[in-house]
């Protein structure tokens, strides 16, 4: 299957074939290095962080591009706030910035390049744009005329006119016209500032972004990545000034990822529902923030909520304890395995639908995954493959059925294979299960000896037909958030997500 995506610039899935063959070439916005990284950030992280594993995965080599912004007004605006350089203040939050990548096991861009690293790349850029009259100097500005350049809003699909209209455009009496956006910034006391043609400044937000992605990347490139946000003005600005100055398409796909919102609202700090990356790591695993930030496509609105992402944690846990039981089972010495027979057994009908379940694992993952990154659709397969190795493993242990466990060996494998791709189920199942237990353990009122104590007592109550003590004693351990379950073989216990 060809491997298609959804290109903002033609509103429309198209077929990708890359400019060099098997090579590929994608630039991905980076954050502005002034404070923690938030929920957005980590969707758009994870988000083509699997993307390029993918392409890694289908055998592309992929050249990824990741800026980082260590100077802007922001930057500057905190490190004034705290009274710090703006240059400590950036690699602080870079340095945070990369150990919340670290944990969420988001791999490092092949080149990060920072802003104040390409200040003469900046320049030059913004020199050609000048002599080709598409730039204007202003009071030791520079800004791009958008009405020299054509095409400006074919990325937004509006003209200059609605985006004037339907933005707060601040009124400059320096510029030529109001939707034109400043490519250097004159310095000012007590900034930042490096020397230009145009007097000491800084450069502004967009330019940046065109500099090193064609220094690094080439004047046009496969995959240009971001946030639904980033579209205008920043994609906008990119496109017009990187054609203008080099006359060559910037950008073949245009590849963006939805908004995150908080229990149906806009995150924000003033609302009080602004979420770190490092507050939601403090309570969940960080493969179970990767789960909850791929269980929609990756283009759609997504809303963070508890019961959501504790969801997916249960869901993790589960999936895991599937796959530890199943190499458990086929890791067993053939005489102590379940359903280790070799003698022809007539299998249940359900065993027959979850082997085709396993079977076409790979097959359905890699549809998915084709079709625009479907990472949604490519975990509901997973999640039917774990289903179907639960099936049979409950069969093997009443029908000694040798095809059942090599079904559960090949379904375990296949789901951590295709695992390898959205990183996730990355741990061994042992380790994983016995550090959730102890987590788990960490968050009950009771010590483990007192809850098994208290499942003595309620058996020895049972025996004598004293339903009421027993009754007494799971109440108190479901206050504990202890869930008992009665089996012939006894009772067992865990704790309530």
């Amino acid at each position: 299957m060809t491997l298609r995506l959804y290109n903002s610039f033609s509103s429309q899935k198209e077929d990708f074939k890359p400019l060099q063959d098997n090579h590929v070439g994608i630039y991905v916005c980076g954050i502005t290095a002034y404070d923690d990284c938030h929920l957005g950030h980590a969707r758009a992280a994870v988000v083509f962080d699997v993307i390029i594993r993918y392409l890694r995965h289908r055998g592309f080599k992929v050249t990824h591009v990741q800026n980082i912004t260590d100077i802007d007004d922001k930057i500057i605006n905190r490190a004034r706030e705290k009274g710090v350089s703006c240059e400590e203040l950036s690699e602080h939050y870079t340095g945070e910035f990369h150990r919340d990548m670290e944990s969420l096991g988001v791999a490092r861009p092949d080149v990060e390049p920072k802003a104040t690293g390409h200040i003469q790349d900046i320049i030059r850029l913004i020199e050609t744009l000048v002599s080709k009259g598409y730039a204007y100097a202003a009071e030791g500005n520079v800004f791009f005329s958008v009405e020299k350049f054509p095409g400006y809003g074919r990325l937004s699909h509006r003209s200059p006119e609605e985006m004037q209209a339907g933005a707060r455009v601040e009124i400059d009496p320096r510029k030529h016209h109001p939707m034109d956006f400043a490519l250097w910034k004159a310095g000012k006391p007590g900034e930042p500032a490096w020397e230009s043609p145009w007097g000491p400044g800084r450069p502004g937000w967009h330019i940046e972004c065109s500099a090193m992605s064609i220094r690094y990347l080439g004047e046009t490139f496969d995959i240009h990545g971001g946030g639904q946000d980033l579209i205008f003005p920043h994609h906008e600005n990119e496109i017009a000034q990187s054609v203008a100055a080099t006359g060559k398409p910037f950008v073949r796909y245009f590849v963006h990822n939805g908004f995150v919102t908080i229990n149906g609202e806009k995150m924000s700090k003033s609302l009080g529902n602004f979420l770190t990356i490092k507050d939601i790591l403090s309570g969940y695993h960080p493969e179970a923030l990767r789960l909850f930030l791929l269980s929609k496509h990756y283009r759609s609105p997504l809303d963070y909520s508890e019961d959501f992402i504790r969801e997916k944690q249960v869901s993790l846990d589960r999936i895991y304890a599937t796959l530890g039981e199943a190499l458990e089972i086929t890791a067993a010495p053939p005489g102590k395995r379940p359903g280790a027979s070799a003698t022809k057994v007539s299998l249940p009908p359900e065993a027959e639908a979850a082997c085709a379940r396993i079977k076409d694992l790979k097959k359905l993952f890699y549809q998915a995954m084709d079709d625009d990154f479907n990472t949604a659709q490519a975990m509901g397969h997973i999640f039917d493959a774990a289903k179907g190795i639960n099936t049979l493993l409950q069969i093997s242990k009443k029908e000694p059925a040798r095809a059942c466990l090599d079904a559960i060996g090949a379904g375990a494998s296949a789901i951590r294979e295709v695992g390898q791709v959205l990183d996730l189920f990355a741990t061994e199942p042992r380790i994983y299960l016995e550090k959730r237990r102890t987590e788990k353990l960490r968050k009950i009122p009771l010590p483990e000896k007192e809850i098994s104590d208290l499942i003595r007592q309620r058996e020895e109550a049972r025996t004598k037909k004293d339903w009421a003590a027993a009754d007494t004693i799971r109440k108190k351990l479901a206050g504990a958030n202890i869930i008992l379950k009665d089996s012939p073989k006894g009772t067992t216990w865990e704790i309530k997500e």
